[in-house]
This record gives C-alpha cells, structure tokens and sequence, in this order.
C-alpha cells in the first residue's frame, strides 16, 4: 500500500532541501518554549535564525542535532527530516546524527588537548582514518576549511587553550568539520569575539557554505545580513517569517518582523 508522503517529505521533494521541519514543538517541562515551526533548510546556504533573547532560536537550532536530548526535562515535538530520514526515529543514533550535523557553540570550548587531537577527537570516535597518514590527511584538510592552518601547523602539538579567541573558534569550525558533516550548526559563533575575529568568522562562513547547509544564531541583525542568503524571525517562541534575507530585511510581510527590524521591539 502507498502511503502518500507527509508534508515535510514533500517538501525535500521539491528543492534542494537539506533539513525539513514541520509541527515542531518544544517543552522545558510546563513550558511551551518552541510552538508549530515548519521551515525548510537548503543545501549550501547560509541560514540565519535572529529575534529578541529568549525567543526560541537557539532553542530551535538544538533541536537539528538533537541537543535538547541532553536535557532532562526538554520534549520535542513533530517532524525534522535531514535527507527524508526524521532525525527523532528511535533507530537513529544520536552521536551519529552529531557527526552529520556538526555544532559551534558561542564561547570557543576546545578540548584541554593539542590542537592536533582537539580536530583528531571526532574522526577517531568515527573510525574514519585507517592509520596515522590517514588522519594527518583529515586534520589538515579541516584546519584548512576552517582557515586556520597556516598559523597552526607549525605548532600541532600546542594546546588548543593557548590560541587567541579567535583562533580557538576557528578551532572549534575545524573540530565540527572533520567528521565530514553535512550541515554545520553555530550559536552566536562570533559574539564573544572582538571584530577582527568575527570579521574572520563571517568570510568563513561565506567559504563554508560551498560545502555545507550553515545555520546561524545571531543577534545581530547586521551579521545576519551580511552573511546569509535564508533568515527565520523568531518572536516568543514562534517562527514568525522565514524569507530571502534581502526581502526580510528591506520588506517584511509581517508586522512584528519590521518592528524588531526597525528596532521597536527586541
């Protein structure tokens, strides 16, 4: 028997979707955080996800590598397709989800390690290097992605605490991008960094969007602006517009996304 496709399979039909959300819902015990999003993620884009504190958004991005799973009292609710398979199916394995969907935090968290094994950590829980040639290929080649080699490989074995902030997210991109993942996931990547540092981060991020789907938490709307080409405003925990960046920030449908815009609300 047929059974006819849901409408987030229907969705990743129709474009190069790469994550597909619909009726997500999102409870911290009594408390409805998250409420009906549906959105729709494409393949090699920026997406941004920007509103007011506490409105959902981080909330929102931790349910796409199932974050939320590490705490006790969150329940999540509805449907998150990634390649037409719902990441929250009790058969998928959520530290393998985690490989394919990397995640940058907003503070630079690297492992008390050398910056060789902070990027070596995932790709040898994964098994993805036969020996040790295989490995220095993938470190390499992250550390490149991640636009941080040249200042590194002279120094692999020096501990990844001891770079500057900046370098240690660039770091933390390199250690998300070495499992090879398939979208890549960053809270506020920029935020504890000075503007030399975030302007770095944003070109690369423009760099990183040949590779993978990028989802981005930003509070700041000119961030947003410059780095993405998808936005999604979320207000109270609703997903009230998800557009082409450009229409978001200069035509609005809804009113409530021109008043945080326009800096009335927020």
């Amino acid at each position: 028997m047929y059974d006819a496709p849901t409408a987030a399979e229907q969705a990743l039909q129709q474009h190069d979707i790469k994550i597909s959300s619909r009726n997500v819902q999102v409870y911290y015990g009594d408390t409805h955080a998250i409420k009906d999003v549906d959105v729709d993620i494409e393949d090699k884009t920026v997406t941004a996800f920007i509103g007011p504190s506490g409105c959902g958004k981080s909330t929102f991005l931790r349910c796409l590598n199932r974050m939320n799973d590490t705490i006790d009292v969150a329940r999540v609710e509805g449907e998150i397709l990634l390649d037409g398979e719902n990441i929250y199916d009790k058969k998928v394995d959520p530290v393998q989800l985690r490989a394919r969907v990397g995640m940058v935090f907003q503070k630079p968290n690297p492992f008390p390690k050398s910056i060789y094994d902070n990027v070596a950590y995932g790709p040898r829980i994964h098994g993805m290097a036969k020996n040790r040639a295989d490995l220095d290929e993938i470190v390499e080649r992250a550390l490149r992605r991640a636009a941080l080699w040249d200042e590194v490989k002279d120094r692999m074995s020096a501990p990844g605490t001891g770079l500057s902030g900046g370098q240690q997210q660039r770091l933390c991109i390199a250690r998300a991008v070495a499992t090879e993942p398939e979208v890549l996931l960053m809270d506020e990547p920029a935020s504890a960094l000075d503007p030399i540092a975030t302007s770095q981060i944003e070109e690369l991020i423009d760099e990183l969007r040949r590779n993978y789907a990028v989802v981005i938490v930003t509070h700041s709307m000119q961030q947003a602006a410059r780095v993405s080409q998808k936005t999604a405003f979320f207000h109270l925990g609703n997903l009230v517009e998800y557009d082409d960046t450009s229409k978001i920030f200069t035509n609005p449908e809804d009113p409530r996304t021109e008043s945080y815009i326009t800096g009335r609300i927020g």
